[in-house]
């Protein structure tokens, strides 16, 4: 989990179940980013140790607690190389 690079959360859309997301205050705590509750207004995060989600217990983070005190684990995304001069064989 250390290899994972974190940025500052920008917008609520990058909001997504499954995200990694770790407080500014204290980095070495990271949590998976669980369903939003809309009832209660918030996320539920569970911890992670060593790449295991624990779900004894959770904490229900609101967005706006997210967006400030919070950031999330960037992916790099693959771009896939398509040919696009490559030639279609038609049965």
């Amino acid at each position: 989990m250390k290899s994972n690079k974190f940025e500052t959360i920008k917008d609520a859309y990058q909001l997504v179940q499954g995200a990694q997301i770790r407080a500014k205050q204290y980095p070495e705590e990271i949590f998976t980013l669980a369903e939003y509750q809309a009832d209660k207004r918030g996320y539920m995060v569970y911890p992670v140790d060593n790449g295991v989600m624990y779900q004894d217990f959770g904490v229900l983070i609101t967005e706006t607690e997210l967006m400030n005190d919070y950031e999330i684990g960037s992916i790099e995304m693959v771009t896939p190389k398509a040919d696009i001069f490559a030639e279609r064989k038609v049965a």
